[in-house]
């Protein structure tokens, strides 16, 4: 998981570890559509994820992730969730957190990500402080 990833990259492990969650497998076909890219586009990048050995890859067949690429898969979802939790908890319209969420997340630091989930677990461990922190914003917004 050290060696860098692409945006590109990291999406298409996020969308195939939610069509392995969701159909038990993933085709080149529903990437595709899921990421509005063509279907030679994903093909091309599953190939390269079988040769990073991220994907179980069998031409004209479904794929799953392999062990490395369910590790990868399921750090991304964490930091996609906790961005995403986040930025609900500060309040931000639910609209604008998808976008938001996708334009920030593959620019975060490991160590910032952890700071993010300490507030996220602390805020809700600590629904007062959560609550003065977005009373605090209300009137600094006026």
């Amino acid at each position: 998981m050290a060696l860098r990833r692409s945006e590109s990259t990291e999406d298409h492990l996020e969308r195939i570890q939610e069509l392995v969650e969701a159909k038990g497998y993933a085709r080149v076909s529903d990437i595709a559509e899921a990421l509005g890219l063509s279907r030679s586009t994903v093909s091309n990048m599953v190939r390269r994820l079988a040769k990073r050995g991220f994907v179980n890859y069998e031409r004209y067949r479904g794929f799953t992730l392999t062990a490395e690429g369910q590790a990868v898969a399921r750090h991304i979802t964490r930091r996609h969730r906790t961005l995403s939790d986040l930025l609900g908890l500060l309040g931000v319209e639910p609209e604008a957190i998808t976008d938001d969420v996708e334009d920030i997340e593959h620019h975060l630091r490991p160590q910032t990500l952890r700071v993010f989930e300490s507030l996220v677990e602390y805020w809700r461990t600590h629904p007062a402080a959560h609550r003065q922190f977005l009373d605090f914003h209300g009137r600094r917004g006026e």
